[in-house]
């Protein structure tokens, strides 16, 4: 859907942020799912951590992004996604070899203009839901920088500066492509 945009990218580059800021401006916003399954496994008993058992995690993570696009789908306007459906398939195709990536790539459609944020040494910080060091984001983010193109999606790096100003380069960049 071209109102559903995807804010991906590095870990620990200021996705969630960003979409706090955008959120603060009206614009309806769809928390990462990978946060709050490891919010939810870490308050439990659960083992499906990225760090424990990545294929449980990363099918949670596809599970909860369907039921998102679902709900998504109900919220009027733009409706920004930290991460989602297509990050949670890449990593889950990149680790299992299913071909789920692309069946749910031509399921579901996103706006074509994909926001990635670059890896940040500066801001990145470990936490008791991101346990993976810079250099596994760095990975991670070249495995997205590779897939979301190969899906038809256009990536727009987003700049290193204040929040605000990131806020207003994706709503800027937005308006720029909805009159091309």
């Amino acid at each position: 859907m071209d109102r559903f945009i995807i804010i991906s990218g590095c870990s620990g580059g200021g996705k969630s942020t960003l979409l706090a800021d955008l959120a603060g401006r009206g614009f309806s916003v769809i928390e990462e799912p990978g946060r709050r399954i490891v919010a939810a496994e870490l308050a439990g008993e659960g083992k499906a951590l990225p760090w424990i058992d990545a294929e449980a995690f990363l099918r949670k993570a596809i599970a909860l992004s369907l039921e998102d696009l679902e709900q998504a789908s109900a919220l009027p306007g733009l409706v920004f996604f930290d991460r989602g459906l297509l990050d949670a398939a890449s990593g889950l195709a990149e680790i299992s070899g299913e071909p789920v990536l692309q069946r749910f790539a031509e399921q579901w459609r996103f706006n074509a203009t994909v926001f990635l944020t670059p890896p940040w040494p500066e801001i990145y910080r470990k936490d008791a839901e991101r346990q993976h060091g810079l250099d596994a984001a760095v990975v991670e983010y070249g495995r997205l920088v590779r897939d979301y193109p190969a899906l038809g999606y256009e990536i727009v790096e987003l700049p290193k500066v204040p929040v605000g100003e990131r806020a207003d380069f994706v709503l800027a960049a937005l308006e720029e492509n909805s009159q091309d």
